[in-house]
């Protein structure tokens, strides 16, 4: 209501009938680029972040007037979808729903790219079907061998800035690093897509990091995303879209390469996204690309159309809206980050941990020794990390009579590139050659390694570091090995010198005293250049976060004139317009999906309903079928729901009749699946927050809880391993009955609780569920509702 009232105010104050100033000259309005200068400067009746306005245009079915924002439940159009080595198993369940002919041929691409280095039969009949089903469908398709998808994505500009793509792998992110929003999905969206070209979407909170400063020599992309994952490693950006910036200095540091590794990583980080604006540095990568497809259209590498997506009047028309590809002034972030990179070092990630990471110049005095070392993976592959790898074997070789020295006795080093293009690239460049010389071992362009298939995976004992992405216990060969994640550099000098070291490039800048970084923009008020209205902006901002905090310690009664001013969202005929029941809450964060359906139930086909209901929540609390009743409201801590992808994990409350679960985040993977599934989910921290201050005794203590994966989940959607389960320490009752409701009045978008019998009454906004995402549910779940749009011919 206050900021209502205050855009209100702010309205007013610009646009009055009576002109007493005039805001510029005629010939400056006239001017196209002085026009577009004065545009860009006045903030937007309703402003958008570049994730918002990119999800807008994308979305299928939006009410007149409608401004997508974080928090709403969409339906979305993607521009591309990828599938890899999944997409057999995506057919099947394409077929198993009635599908028969892909929607749209265009949207689909098909990549092999995981278990690339498995000549076993099974393996290569499973490639032989997904090849062959392209081929039916006349979708783009590039076989084993060619490169890993999303480098394929990127180099073959089918992820495209300013648009959105998706991926059936959770690195998907990559494609941020070119502009273009990439999040994951998982099978049953992607079957979805295939059928109808559509599927739904939340708009995760969105948050904002700006980076200061300029990478010092010696550090690089890698550097960046390692350093941010370690330290802002308490879940800052979990389950976050992330929108990079800086200024144009700043940014031109950090070439397009340097942030695909990033946006790569930030699936590590926890985020689902992660984009960089449209700049220079990209325009520039652009129009190298458009050229080099000119010249070399007749490749047998690239696809015949190749050609038709990079293009120089294609550019043009991509140039000319450059107003859309960034975000308004004035948009709102649920959080906002900084990180100064010129006080950056290189940094190195493990062992066997994103959330830990140590400055080289640290780690490289603990003499820790190698046994295999790898520069493989669609994160840091490409032709420039090659590059900055045998640069290191180029510069030892001028101390040793131009003689490429050999990696270090008992070390193995495994070289794989991204896609095959680069690794012509790196061939003609002699990069490739060098460090072949230097006795590494190539692999073929795929997953290999990084995932943990194929040659050279981790021993137990070993030791090894790599420039892939994912260092989790195990991920690369044994649990009882350790691995560490570095860039390239840093990697090729370790393999040289036998332990963790780096190549002496980096030097520390005079009067260093630490990294800068933390929260806000970084940006030093004596610095800051705002006008009028970002000057009222940031009043209203700072009055709501004190209206805020007040909600939280006065948890009042919301106005009747408030909730009267609502938006109503239409409720589609026979849809619930309100869902109502008594709270039941788990108090845990990180519950994982193995702790709300156990692994041992997820193959048996048998598993009736009923004993879903009793299986349900068992791993994490043996009481808990006897507690919760049918029509319950299940509220739960933060990331619920986190770790493998089994749907299952939203079937077994909806078998318990549970209608609607709350939490203060999901995982991904389970929001996904409990919408595919018809389980209605809204996230609402406050509430959360409110019912531990009420009936937690201590503060909550982290247990790790071992995940019992199963064997056919290694080719669903990946994800990191869940964080260790929190719980409060002395407080023995996991599933509590609270005497409190919880009514969610889906027209308003807004959740009421009444705290107990004569408690305290307050309500808050959620997102919106529209009329296309009801429809979803109603329909028993998203493969239910293909099912009837191929019926009825939609």
């Amino acid at each position: 209501m206050l900021r209502h009232r205050y855009s209100l105010l702010l309205r007013r104050t610009y646009t009055s009938t009576t002109r007493r100033c005039q805001d510029a000259f005629h010939a400056q309005v006239e001017d196209s680029s002085s026009a577009e200068i004065l545009s860009s400067l006045r903030i937007p009746s309703v402003p958008q972040t570049l994730t918002e306005k990119i999800v807008q245009r994308y979305s299928h079915g939006l009410p007149e007037g409608k401004f997508v924002k974080s928090g709403d439940y969409v339906t979305l159009s993607p521009h591309k979808c990828m599938t890899h080595d999944n997409s057999w198993p995506v057919a099947t369940k394409f077929m198993s729903i009635g599908a028969s002919k892909i929607h749209n041929p265009d949207q689909i691409v098909m990549t092999l790219d995981h278990d690339v280095q498995n000549k076993s039969a099974s393996n290569l009949k499973k490639y032989e079907k997904i090849e062959e089903f392209a081929k039916q469908q006349g979708v783009d398709f590039y076989p084993a061998g060619r490169g890993i998808g999303h480098q394929i994505m990127v180099e073959e500009g089918y992820a495209w800035p300013g648009t959105l793509a998706v991926a059936s792998d959770s690195h998907s992110n990559m494609y941020g690093g070119i502009s273009c929003l990439g999040t994951p999905v998982v099978r049953t969206d992607a079957a979805s897509i295939w059928a109808t070209g559509r599927t739904w979407w939340q708009v995760p909170p969105i948050a904002n990091v700006n980076f200061l400063g300029t990478l010092p020599k010696g550090v690089t992309g890698k550097d960046v995303i390692v350093a941010l994952c370690g330290l802002f490693n308490n879940d800052e950006v979990l389950n976050h879209a992330i929108e990079f910036t800086g200024s144009e200095e700043t940014l031109r540091s950090l070439a397009v390469d340097d942030r695909l590794a990033i946006a790569n990583m930030t699936t590590e980080w926890g985020a689902l996204s992660g984009i960089f604006p449209v700049d220079s540095v990209l325009l520039g990568w652009l129009r190298y690309k458009a050229t080099e497809a000119a010249l070399h259209q007749t490749s047998a590498l690239g696809q015949a159309t190749t050609v038709k997506r990079f293009t120089h009047p294609r550019l043009d028309e991509l140039f000319s809206d450059r107003k859309n590809l960034s975000a308004d002034r004035g948009a709102n972030y649920a959080k906002v980050l900084h990180l100064d990179l010129s006080t950056l070092s290189p940094y190195v990630s493990g062992p066997n941990s994103v959330k830990v990471a140590t400055p080289l110049q640290e780690l490289s005095t603990q003499n820790l020794k190698l046994d295999k070392a790898y520069l493989v993976s669609c994160t840091n592959s490409r032709a420039s990390d090659l590059a900055s790898a045998a640069k290191v074997f180029k510069d030892a070789a001028k101390a040793n009579e131009g003689v490429i020295p050999k990696i270090a006795g008992g070390v193995k080093f495994y070289i794989a590139a991204a896609s095959m293009p680069e690794q012509l690239a790196a061939e003609e460049a002699g990069d490739w050659q060098a460090l072949l010389e230097a006795g590494a071992l190539p692999l073929p362009s795929g997953c290999g390694p990084c995932i943990g298939l194929g040659t050279g995976l981790l021993e137990p004992g070993e030791v090894g570091i790599s420039a892939s992405n994912r260092n989790f216990k195990g991920r690369m060969g044994s649990t009882d090995a350790k691995a560490y994640l570095a860039s390239p550099e840093v990697v090729a000098a370790s393999a040289l010198c036998g332990k963790i070291s780096g190549p002496g490039t980096y030097e520390q800048p005079d009067g260093w005293t630490g990294v800068i970084m933390g929260e806000g923009d970084g940006i030093k008020e004596e610095d800051r250049m705002i006008t009028a209205e970002e000057a009222l902006q940031k009043v209203i901002g700072q009055l709501d976060g004190i209206v805020e905090s007040a909600e939280r310690d006065f948890a009042e009664k919301t106005s009747s004139d408030a909730i009267d001013s609502d938006s109503l969202t239409e409720i589609l005929p026979g849809f619930p317009s309100k869902v109502e029941g008594e709270i039941i809450f788990c108090d845990a964060d990180n519950i994982n999906t193995d702790g709300i359906y156990p692994g041992k139930y997820t193959y048996q086909d048998d598993v009736t309903v009923e004993k879903m209901a009793t299986v349900c929540m068992e791993n994490y609390d043996k009481n808990f079928a006897d507690i919760a009743k049918a029509g319950d409201i299940l509220v739960t801590g933060f990331n619920f729901g986190c770790g493998s992808s089994r749907e299952q994990a939203a079937t077994a409350i909806l078998a318990k009749r549970i209608p609607l679960v709350v939490a203060g985040s999901f995982g991904n993977i389970f929001s996904r699946n409990s919408i595919n599934n018809a389980l209605m989910g809204v996230e609402v921290p406050r509430l959360v927050r409110r019912l531990r201050e009420t009936f937690s005794t201590t503060e909550p203590k982290a247990e790790q809880q071992n995940m019992e994966e199963t064997s056919g989940n290694w080719e669903s959607l990946d994800s990191p391993p869940p964080a260790p389960q929190t719980t409060p320490k002395q407080d023995k009752q996991l599933t509590r009955r609270t005497g409190w409701q919880l009514v969610w009045d889906v027209a308003r978008s807004r959740v009421e609780i009444q705290e107990g019998p004569s408690g305290p009454v307050w309500s808050q906004k959620v997102g919106e569920l529209p009329p296309n995402v009801q429809e979803i549910v109603a329909r028993g779940g998203l493969e239910k509702w293909v099912k009837n749009e191929i019926a009825t011919g939609v």
